[in-house]
């Protein structure tokens, strides 16, 4: 069985920056989960990509989203860039300045507006995310300092450790300087007893000290359960992040860009917009650039997914 795919960089707009992802734009309808994932591993990129037909009428596609260890109820990089490679494909129509449409996931529909300059690929892609539900807050920072091999005051003395979800759960933890974030050696030993399976164990940090003066904070993320390292740019992890940094006065503007994957020589830049009302958020969205890469074939023997 051959099976297509593309190759994408998001959050960046030049190759080998952002992060990286495979888009499956054409799999078979049958084709099984247990494959999917085998590809997702061999592959080996943060996030593997498969569009399928909708189920519901009027929906563009429904996604599957499969990183080397686990598939994603939804996902930042993956949803864009999957929009972003129907588009460059022509399989959205023509877009004529702007256009949204709407992609299930397992979290549920999401809408997705695209924006292009006249005959050229897309320009940039934004996504809804559902609203940041605010979790648990963990109190142990001797611990969480150790995980990060960081010291307790290298992290913010008054920002919680608390986990966010949009979908995926992400634990929040701010640090003081962009100097202390780039002294954190991740602990898989000191994650295993402190989180892991726990609501919370992939690990978003972030500083509002920054590289590029445009930029509103300066972010890694470590996901070992879902056989990710280090992510390059985590665009599920920034929409609550954007509603943290306001909700606990870290900053003012509901406009925001993040800065992700510098640490790992794959620097991203996603764009993140919060509606606020009051105490409330009703909207956030995170969006950015993507760039194509290439295309290549997997041939898959369905035995070998067993």
């Amino acid at each position: 069985m051959r099976l297509d795919y593309h190759l994408i960089d998001v959050f960046t707009n030049r190759q080998f920056g952002g992060n990286q992802l495979a888009v499956f734009s054409d799999p078979p309808t049958g084709l099984r989960a247990s494959i999917m994932q085998r590809i997702a591993k061999e592959l080996n990129l943060s996030e593997t990509t498969f569009v399928f037909p909708p189920v519901a009428a009027g929906n563009c596609c429904r996604l599957r989203i499969f990183t080397p260890a686990a598939e994603l109820p939804m996902a930042g990089h993956p949803t864009i860039g999957s929009a972003y490679m129907l588009a460059r494909l022509g399989r959205l129509g023509p877009i004529d300045g702007a256009m949204t449409i709407t992609i299930e996931e397992g979290v549920g529909p999401i809408s997705v507006s695209i924006r292009s300059a006249a005959k050229g690929d897309p320009t940039e892609v934004w996504m809804k995310q559902p609203t940041p539900r605010f979790l648990d807050i963990k109190s142990d920072r001797s611990a969480i300092a150790a995980m990060l091999s960081l010291k307790a005051s290298d992290l913010h003395a008054s920002a919680p450790m608390q986990v966010l979800s949009s979908g995926l759960p992400f634990l929040f933890v701010m640090i003081n300087s962009l100097e202390a974030l780039r002294r954190i050696r991740f602990r898989h030993d000191v994650w295993s007893n402190q989180l892991a399976g726990a609501p919370g164990e992939n690990v978003f940090v972030a500083t509002t000290e920054t590289v590029n003066a445009d930029s509103s904070a300066h972010c890694r993320m470590f996901a070992p359960a879902l056989g990710i390292s280090e992510d390059p740019a985590t665009g599920s992890a920034s929409g609550p992040l954007g509603a943290y940094l306001l909700k606990y006065e870290l900053l003012q503007s509901c406009d925001m860009v993040s800065e992700q994957g510098f640490e790992i020589g794959r620097p991203s830049f996603i764009r993140i917009s919060v509606q606020r009302d009051g105490e409330a958020f009703s909207q956030v969205a995170v969006g950015g650039g993507c760039v194509y890469v290439g295309h290549g074939s997997l041939y898959i023997d369905e035995t070998s997914a067993d």
